[in-house]
């Protein structure tokens, strides 16, 4: 897909099939989005791959825009690390980048998908840092090569 063509014709799919999601093909879309520009080249984003049914569900539920996520197989949450010590507070452009890389992506793939908000409601971000573990220095921005993808299952 030509790179216009792809920015034109992405639009946001709330509809999924169950269907799993090849391996390979997240692991393009998270190239997509390790591959997005960032302050001083920092990279602060972290990516949680969500395919369990149950936690897709959770988080369904926990984000009054989020009701899709009960029917579609993987998630990607896109985290920022507030920790990058070069361009503190950048990372919310970087990992919206990062994002749009993997909308683009996703479409160019043949997958739907939407962009999810979660930062900055204060109390959707706790919801989910609970509900996934992860660490208070880390933010879920938004419900990617490098060997060194920084991504963790659920």
């Amino acid at each position: 897909m030509e790179t216009m063509d792809a920015i034109l014709t992405r639009r946001s799919i709330r509809k999924y099939s169950p269907d799993p999601v090849n391996r390979d093909v997240i692991e393009n879309v998270l190239k997509a989005g390790m591959n997005a520009p960032s302050a001083g080249d920092e990279q602060p984003w972290h990516f949680v791959i969500i395919d369990q049914h149950d936690l897709l569900e959770k988080i369904s539920e926990l984000h009054p825009y989020a009701k899709m996520l009960k029917g579609t197989p993987t998630a990607v949450l896109v985290c920022g690390d507030q920790h990058a010590p070069k361009y503190k507070d950048f990372w919310i452009q970087d990992c919206s980048a990062a994002s749009q890389n993997m909308l683009l992506a996703a479409h160019d793939l043949g997958l739907g998908a939407v962009w999810i908000g979660v930062y900055p409601v204060e109390k959707m971000i706790q919801e989910l840092r609970d509900l996934l573990n992860i660490p208070a220095h880390i933010t879920d921005s938004v419900p990617k090569s490098s060997d060194e993808c920084k991504t963790q299952n659920h």
